[in-house]
């Protein structure tokens, strides 16, 4: 239920006009003040906004917030193992000359895969990466 904004008569959601003073309604502002889709390009900034997203009750609330955080999450961590697991590759002699090339192709690909997936939430669009946006989908519900 809201509030009318003239007399402060509790008004049905999404009435135009207050019953009680029949003054016009101004449309108040619900949820969190960002919009679902700036909330779910900010997720995959940092790993940072995607946690406080989780945890935060306003967006924790949004099936797409949540959806975003969590992809954000586990693509995170996932350039993160990639990029480890190159890392202790290079420790082999001379496989340093495959594994530093592979580091910049892992970089380049998680560039483009981030851009795409801003451009995505922020279009309000859930786009899911092949096997994280699968896990993504199943933890937010």
């Amino acid at each position: 239920m809201a509030f009318c904004n003239m007399c402060g008569a509790q008004i049905p959601d999404g009435t135009t006009v207050c019953t009680a003073c029949n003054g016009p309604v101004a449309p108040s502002k619900t949820g969190s003040g960002l919009a679902d889709n700036v909330a779910g390009m900010l997720a995959y900034v940092t790993f940072i906004p995607a946690i406080i997203f989780l945890v935060t009750p306003p967006y924790n609330q949004s099936r797409f917030i949540r959806f975003h955080s969590f992809q954000s999450i586990f693509l995170f961590v996932a350039v993160v193992a990639i990029q480890i697991v190159l890392s202790f590759l290079t420790i082999v002699p001379l496989l340093i000359f495959l594994t530093a090339p592979l580091h910049m192709l892992v970089a380049l690909g998680a560039l483009i895969v981030w851009i795409i997936v801003l451009l995505k939430a922020n279009q309000g669009q859930m786009y899911k990466l092949p096997v994280i946006g699968d896990l993504a989908e199943k933890q937010a519900g």
